[in-house]
């Protein structure tokens, strides 16, 4: 009887993940319409902060190694602290969909970094795969139109880059943090910490207050704390604490196009000839990268 294939579950975590991800730009678009960038990651972070803590009787018994300390520093501050802080400038300069873009840098950047820092090995299928994923991602980015909604894209997408460079040492100190404490704790001590860490923003004179409670961004404020913050967080985590995080981060490349599916059904634009495409070739080399065809045949000669 075959064996199920072992990066299964951590793989369909990963593209839920990636999913809730792709979601989160349009989300945080469509809040920042009515309030101000900083009152909605306060927002999200402590939605998040309020639901974990139902877990406190749990994290009671876990305890950090001191030599562990600096590492819990780093991964809170790099990420949510000035990943989200750099997302929300690139968020105000450029598009949701361009913004999503930037992303494909990121699985490069984690691969290179997994192999000096983590002593990963990069196989020459997991390159294949990330290159055939970021190729997608390019002709999805090529095959758009502008819009009014990138007043300084430039700019915007330079804010975007930075943030991919926190992301890249938030998964590098996850990976290591994740041989020792469980997902959940690790997801939780970012959302306590991004909260101290964006309260005292609210005090500042340009940021104003909301003065009203409306449905729409505070629907999606409570999905962003809720669904983002702590469920796609969470489901990271967990996958990277099960395969390596060269093979994870190919997974970051489908948020463009989660972005622009979801940009298309809200606006009812449709998909370009060349997007369609990008979309194939992306998948094809997420697919390609993780092996399933590989093993999917070895298991059938297997039962032969």
């Amino acid at each position: 009887m075959p064996t199920p294939h072992p990066r299964l579950l951590p793989s369909l975590s990963l593209i839920l993940a990636m999913f809730l991800w792709g979601s989160s730009f349009i989300a945080m678009k469509l809040a920042f319409q009515d309030y101000h960038p900083m009152v909605v990651i306060f927002g999200r972070m402590t939605v998040a902060s309020l639901a974990f803590l139902c877990f406190l009787p749990r994290f009671k018994k876990i305890h950090i190694l001191r030599h562990d300390r600096h590492l819990f520093v780093i991964m809170a501050l790099s990420e949510p602290c000035l990943y989200f802080f750099f997302e929300a400038l690139a968020l105000q300069n450029t598009s949701a969909t361009q913004a999503s873009m930037i992303t494909i840098m990121l699985p490069l950047l984690i691969t290179i970094a997994s192999v000096r820092l983590l002593g990963e090995r990069a196989s020459g299928q997991t390159l294949t795969g990330l290159f055939l994923a970021m190729g997608g991602a390019i002709l999805l980015s090529l095959g758009g139109t502008a819009t009014e909604q990138a007043p300084a894209p430039l700019l915007g997408n330079f804010y975007e880059l930075v943030a991919m460079f926190c992301a890249t040492v938030y998964t590098i100190t996850v990976k290591r943090l994740t041989a020792r404490y469980p997902a959940l704790f690790l997801t939780a001590i970012q959302a306590w910490i991004g909260c101290f860490f964006f309260a005292p923003f609210l005090a500042l004179p340009q940021v104003p207050l909301p003065s009203s409670f409306l449905l729409l961004p505070l629907s999606a404020i409570l999905y962003l704390g809720l669904a983002v913050t702590l469920a796609a967080y969470f489901l990271y985590t967990f996958a990277l604490a099960r395969m390596e995080a060269s093979k994870s981060s190919i997974f970051i490349t489908l948020i463009p196009l989660f972005t622009l599916l979801l940009s298309r059904l809200l606006f009812q634009e449709s998909f370009t000839l060349l997007q369609h495409i990008g979309g194939f070739t992306l998948f094809s080399g997420v697919i390609v990268s993780q092996g399933f065809f590989y093993h999917a045949a070895k298991g059938i000669f297997r039962n032969r």
